[in-house]
C-alpha cells in the first residue's frame, strides 16, 4: 500500500503545487472529503472553501479555492480550480475582491438566481473568516 501519492493544484493563472502528499482535504460541492493513496477513482465538483493538504513530510499547506473541479485515483489528485490562492494577506486580498464582486451580481440578480449568488456571497465570507 502506497503512503504518498501525487498532488497537483492547477488554476488557469498558474500551477500552484505539484508535490508527494498523504492527504488532501476537498471541499467538494456535496460536502467535504478527504483523498488518500489507494482513493477509489473519483471526479467531484469543488465549492468555495478551504484545501488542506498533507505532505509526504507530514507538513501541512493550504490554498483557498473559490470553486473548481478535483480527480482523484489511486495514484493522486489533481485540482483544477477556478482560482486559487495561498493562505497569506495577498490571498486575502484577492478573496475579499472576489467577496464584493460576488455582492454586487447578487444585487443583481435576477429572482431566480438570487439564491445561488446568495449562496455565492455566504461561502465567500465564510471563507474569509478561514483565512483570519
Amino acid at each position: 500500500m502506497a503512503d504518498a501519492m501525487q498532488f497537483d493544484l492547477v488554476s488557469p493563472e498558474r500551477a500552484l503545487s505539484s508535490l508527494k502528499a498523504r492527504a488532501v482535504q476537498i471541499p467538494g460541492s456535496e460536502g467535504d472529503m478527504t483523498a488518500m493513496p489507494n482513493h477509489a477513482p473519483t471526479i467531484t465538483t469543488l465549492r468555495p472553501g478551504l484545501l488542506s493538504v498533507t505532505t509526504d513530510a507530514g507538513d501541512e499547506e493550504h490554498y483557498f479555492v473559490t470553486g473548481g473541479f478535483a480527480e482523484i485515483t489511486a495514484e493522486g489528485t489533481t485540482v483544477l480550480a477556478e482560482r486559487a490562492y495561498t493562505k497569506d494577506s495577498e490571498g486575502k486580498r484577492a478573496m475579499e475582491t472576489h467577496l464584493e464582486e460576488a455582492k454586487k451580481a447578487a444585487e443583481e440578480a435576477q429572482a431566480e438566481h438570487k439564491d445561488a449568488a446568495n449562496k455565492l456571497v455566504a461561502d465567500f465570507v465564510h471563507l474569509l473568516d478561514q483565512m483570519a
